[in-house]
């Protein structure tokens, strides 16, 4: 039997995809755009690496939004934040703590986790693909 909260599993877990892919969007509309505010340290990312990521950010953070084509939108998503994470933060240090890297491992499992779940109730996935 669920429990009173467990009716409500699969509008919760929609409501944290559409917030988590809200969010990761505006990183890319930050490296990209400079909107709402430029991301710290893009200045330093050579030009190709910088359109890149901004790129991959703000269209894999629209897809898992909006849920379309969600579970390799996240996977992409979640890789890119691993790469994130050993190639810019672990060298400085191995716990993301220390390192300021708990951003990256958050949205790289978030993601992970998206990817295995799929896009849920409240999804464009849902309506075109009828799942």
């Amino acid at each position: 039997m669920k429990s009173f909260i467990g009716k409500f599993e699969p509008y919760i877990y929609s409501i944290f995809r559409i917030i988590v892919g809200f969010l990761f969007l505006w990183h890319g509309s930050s490296l990209l755009f400079k909107f709402p505010m430029p991301m710290a340290g893009a200045g330093e990312m050579p030009a190709v690496m910088l359109y890149t990521i901004g790129c991959l950010n703000f269209f894999c953070g629209v897809l898992v939004m909006i849920g379309i084509f969600t579970p390799v939108a996240a996977f992409v998503a979640s890789g890119e934040m691993a790469i994130a994470y050993w190639s810019v933060h672990a060298p400085h240090a191995l716990l993301p703590i220390i390192n300021q890297g708990e951003l990256s491992v958050f949205y790289c499992f978030a993601f992970l986790f998206i990817a295995a779940r799929g896009a849920g109730i409240w999804s464009l996935d849902r309506i075109i693909f009828k799942k």
